[in-house]
């Protein structure tokens, strides 16, 4: 198999297993995916995905704590950690080539066999609650925990991951066990390697750690999406040293093909020193030392968002600035500006995939997600095609006033003035 190609298999227990090669590296790494997160959530429940996901590494029957399980893999010199989010959680290593064999029976054993000690997860519980009281006290966090909230009110995507103090307080172990129970079943799961393997062994490895394992039901996932005919604004005032805000509207879903045409709009418009709105923002008006846009895809939906620090006292020339920059580039970028996002989309690309866990994650995720995969020649042929007049014809669709959501933290009071200043 050439590098970069990946090869599908399924496991007798019902476990997908993504293979990618990457002979010229002397490492390997391992993500298991597991098909849950804040969109699989009821609102009672909000942040139990990212509990479970806390409390597979506190222990387990072969482990039996936390530290026990970090040094199986330190020990050898990997790196292993987990991650939630909205609509997948993730337990991924990467270590040298020939411990391979470790990190799948480490990895296996977080997921199989946690102990989910009542003591333990007591403890993790005031844990959890700091990290959100952390994410509350950061204004740059809180100011997006807003935005997500007035964009989808009411919906699992408007929520923190990691819940609320009081749904992670209210949690309880039979919860978690039940949760477990439902989601953490080789058919709700795909493992992803990608580096320097033999993949005969690798499928070996796997099909004895999943010995016994029995499938389940596919989970319910939870609808997002939600209407919206105005301009909304949320501001919350703090004592703080600038201002800090996002705007953002809603975006495209990672099976819509116009998501490409929304990605190098941008990029061309905020994305990197040379973007419209870092050029025209910070290097020309000095309104901000950082801005930037950033785009998500999701199952059903998806947004585009720009997030910046202002100077508190240039709150409404910066807003009005910014409007200004999306309407213009909404009337249309220019040729030179296609064909620099086009080869920025592209570098940064190829750039992330020298990387075996980000051509792990890369496979891994788009599988689980969209049940196919794109590999980098089919993503590189599609922004190739795209046009001047695809981005303007996106760009158009989705940047309207009634469509606007500015949330704000910082020493803003909130008169009207900023509301009025919400049009395109």
């Amino acid at each position: 198999m050439n590098p970069m190609e990946y090869e599908k298999t399924t496991l007798e227990s019902g476990l997908r297993v993504i293979t990618c090669s990457m002979p010229h590296t002397r490492s390997v790494s391992l993500l298991f995916f597991v098909m849950t997160g804040s969109c699989y959530e009821s609102d009672s429940e909000a942040g139990i995905s990212h509990f479970i996901e806390h409390m597979c590494f506190k222990g387990t029957r072969k482990r039996g704590s936390s530290r026990e399980i970090s040094e199986a893999i330190e020990g050898v010199g990997g790196i292993l950690n987990g991650g939630t989010d909205r609509e997948l959680t993730s337990y991924w290593c990467k270590l040298a080539s020939r411990h391979l064999e470790t990190a799948v029976d480490v990895i296996t054993d977080l997921i199989r066999r946690p102990l989910f000690r009542g003591e333990d997860i007591e403890k993790e519980r005031q844990v959890i609650i700091e990290e959100i009281n952390m994410s509350l006290d950061s204004p740059q966090q809180r100011v997006g925990m807003i935005l997500d909230d007035m964009m989808w009110p009411g919906k699992p995507l408007g929520r923190d991951v990691a819940g609320t103090r009081e749904t992670v307080t209210a949690i309880t172990r039979d919860q978690i066990l039940k949760r477990v129970e439902r989601y953490y079943m080789p058919s709700n799961m795909l493992a992803s390697v990608a580096g320097d393997f033999d993949r005969d062994s690798l499928l070996e490895m796997l099909s004895r750690a999943g010995e016994g394992w029995q499938a389940g039901a596919q989970p319910e996932y939870i609808d997002s999406r939600a209407a919206q005919t105005s301009p909304r604004t949320k501001i919350e005032y703090r004592e703080t040293e600038q201002v800090n805000l996002t705007l953002g509207l809603e975006g495209l879903s990672i099976f819509d093909p116009d998501r490409f045409s929304l990605d190098l709009f941008s990029m061309a418009l905020g994305e990197g020193m040379s973007c419209r709105l870092f050029t025209e923002i910070r290097e020309k008006l000095g309104l901000a030392y950082d801005i930037h846009s950033y785009v998500e895809h999701f199952r059903e939906t998806g947004s585009f968002v720009i997030q910046a620090g202002i100077d508190t006292a240039q709150t409404e020339n910066a807003i009005r600035a910014i409007l200004e920059q999306i309407s213009s580039a909404r009337d249309g970028i220019s040729a030179a500006e296609l064909d620099k996002a086009r080869e920025m989309a592209k570098g940064r690309m190829l750039l992330s995939m020298e990387n075996s866990r980000t051509v792990a994650g890369w496979y891994g995720a788009q599988e689980m997600l969209t049940d196919r995969i794109m590999t980098i020649d089919d993503v590189t042929r599609v922004i190739d095609e795209i046009t001047l007049e695809d981005i303007r014809r996106v760009a158009g669709k989705l940047f309207t006033t009634e469509k606007l959501n500015l949330a704000i933290v910082g020493p803003v009071k909130d008169d009207g003035s900023i509301a009025n200043l919400m049009t395109l």
